[in-house]
């Protein structure tokens, strides 16, 4: 059968600036393909060409006849007025859903999607719920294959998890392109980085994301080998030019055109694994008080109900807190309370003398008809940085951006390129406290990897709203937890949060009395469990795996018993190898099991 989608030699640009030429990629059956790349690579572009919304400037799709394709783009917005109902039944009519099935179809649908209830007006929906009606929309057209772009930006991190459940348990074939490292590393069987560093423009690497990071890194050493023999073997032909051999000679002319061969190979390849990444390095005060700011049993109250209450922490400098909760529990509410921007319902929140708070808001701001100069520097041609003028060109060469691009609009840029030039602006701001609400939404891996580096090696304080599970893991030194019902706590990592969330869940689930007052975490014993993030899912489906192991094991001793298997020698061997590789996986699976059981305690 078919590719459902095969583009050949397709190339994309905006203005006088390439994006990608001569690009060929498959989406076959099944696929589960993490597109992946640098900010400004097209990987948007890409995606739409690939769902039919725009055309490539050469080159073609082709689509497999009677494919469907589902596309949801980074920013989800509905007709005003329509319901969830009406938006989920058009989708069920696109996808020649029988009429008296769609009924049962929506049922099913609002429980997969977590919907209470499907009356809702879609336009008065949160920006996580937004996201998951985008979804559940795409997935209520049964698609052949399913295109998202940067589905987890908008989703808390529960909502994470239940995309990540929905999108494994799948049938179809499925593209995203994300910078979640944990997402990519659940979901994807396959990774497409899309870089000009590759000769074909792209490299397609079968596995997980943890197996592209080691088959890139083999590629790279490749490329680098490369580079250096060919270096050594131009040296050695540009000796031999210019001692001025006799062009008359036959063997001399083949030399000289084989010389310059290797010499443009070479700048070639030079010119491709030219790299830069983001300067990023947050300036902070020379404050030397060590608290810098105290939350006294802190309550807030929002649209006459309570987020949370009873909220008391002290923030000193060096302190990495990790803001985590769901989607309407209070995050961005509470660093408007640290702000000062409100005030607490309850409670107090002090502040040192002349604290410097420096914020960097999930609402992208920024005049799209200003010009990146004025963006970067909106008075003259230089900014302070560290109290020392730099002239805005350097500036924006720090941030990967070129002197052509400082004349364009901000509307030409791409949403990681925007949010370059936000934290451009926010570290000409020397702080105390960093708080940061969704800084992530939009960067590039690199760009990420520079960002927890910089945020790691702060001498302030941080606040960090992030729905980027890597970043808080590596980042964060403590979780400040809400559960969206009042309750707060502090733990020691993403992992202690988590499962208190699913005791308070738990706690109040019907078939158990709910307690009279919450325990607050902080003074009680942290939980035991230690697990990352990836073993916890591996955790919670191994014991499932482990009874497939032994109906396995159990099929081929029963093989190796039967009277047939005795007189035939091929068959005999067969089921040898059968019964050994059963009996490895069973012994490993165990291994394991017991491995997690004990890091869970």
């Amino acid at each position: 059968m078919p590719p459902i989608l095969n583009t050949r030699s397709i190339s994309k640009q905006f203005g006088a600036t390439p994006l990608f030429r001569n690009i060929s990629l498959t989406v076959e059956d099944g696929a589960r393909i993490g597109l992946i790349g640098p900010n400004g690579a097209g990987k948007s572009t890409l995606l739409a060409i690939l769902a039919g919304q725009v055309a490539p400037d050469s080159g073609e799709l082709a689509v497999r006849k009677l494919a469907r394709v589902a596309y949801v783009p980074q920013d989800s917005r509905f007709n005003p007025g329509l319901t969830v109902r009406e938006i989920l039944q058009a989708s069920l009519a696109d996808g020649h859903v029988l009429e008296s099935e769609r009924e049962g179809r929506l049922r099913e649908i609002a429980g997969r999607s977590g919907f209470a209830t499907l009356d809702v007006e879609a336009d008065s929906l949160s920006g996580g719920w937004s996201k998951r009606l985008a979804i559940v929309e795409a997935l209520a057209s049964q698609p052949d294959v399913l295109l998202l772009d940067e589905p987890t930006n908008h989703l808390d991190l529960a909502g994470i998890e239940w995309l990540e459940e929905l999108l494994t348990a799948s049938p179809f074939a499925i593209v995203t392109v994300s910078h979640d490292r944990y997402f990519l590393e659940t979901t994807s069987t396959q990774i497409i980085e899309l870089n000009r560093i590759y000769p074909d423009g792209i490299l397609r690497i079968k596995g997980n994301f943890s197996r592209f990071l080691e088959e890139r890194e083999a590629w790279l050493e490749s490329q680098s080998r490369l580079q250096e023999s060919l270096r050594n073997r131009v040296r050695t032909e540009i000796e031999w030019l210019r001692r001025g051999p006799k062009a008359r000679a036959t063997k001399s002319k083949a030399r000289i055109d084989a010389a310059h061969a290797l010499i443009g190979q070479l700048a070639e390849i030079d010119a491709r694994s030219a790299t830069t990444t983001a300067g990023i390095d947050f300036a902070a005060t020379q404050r030397k008080t060590r608290r810098l700011l105290e939350c006294d049993n802190v309550a807030c109250d929002m649209a006459g109900q309570r987020l949370f209450s009873g909220l008391s922490f002290i923030l000193t400098a060096g302190m990495k807190i990790g803001l985590v909760g769901p989607n309407g529990s209070g995050k961005t509410t509470l660093l408007r309370l640290l702000l000062g921007e409100i005030d607490p319902a309850a409670g107090s929140i002090r502040r040192a003398e002349a604290l410097r708070l420096v914020y960097f808001s999930q609402i992208r701001d920024l005049d799209e008809n200003l010009t990146l100069r004025r963006a970067l520097a909106p008075e003259g041609d230089t900014v302070h940085y560290q109290d020392r003028p730099v002239h805005v060109a350097s500036w924006a060469a720090r941030f990967l951006f070129t002197g052509e691009q400082l004349n364009q609009p901000v509307r030409n840029l791409s949403g990681g390129e925007r949010a370059r030039v936000l934290i451009a602006k926010l570290m000409l701001e020397p702080a105390d406290v960093l708080l940061l609400d969704e800084p992530t939404n939009d960067l590039d891996i690199p760009t990420l990897e520079i960002l927890e580096d910089n945020l790691i090696d702060f001498p302030g304080a941080l606040v960090l709203v992030t729905h980027d599970r890597y970043l808080l893991n590596r980042v964060a030194t403590t979780v400040l937890g809400l559960d969206g019902k009042g309750h707060t706590g502090l733990f020691g990592d993403y992992a202690q949060w988590e499962a208190w969330l699913a005791e308070q869940e738990q706690a109040a689930a019907p078939s158990r009395p709910a307690p009279k007052s919450a325990p607050d975490p902080s003074n009680s014993p942290a939980p035991k469990k230690k697990l990352s993030y990836l073993e916890a899912r591996e955790f919670a489906a191994i014991e499932q795996r482990v009874e497939a192991s032994d109906a396995r094991l159990a099929a081929a001793r029963q093989t190796m018993d039967s009277p047939e298997i005795a007189t035939n020698a091929a068959a005999l061997q067969q089921a040898l190898t059968e019964l050994e590789m059963a009996k490895q996986e069973n012994d490993a699976l165990y291994a394991r099991w017991a491995e997690l059981t004990e890091k869970a305690g």
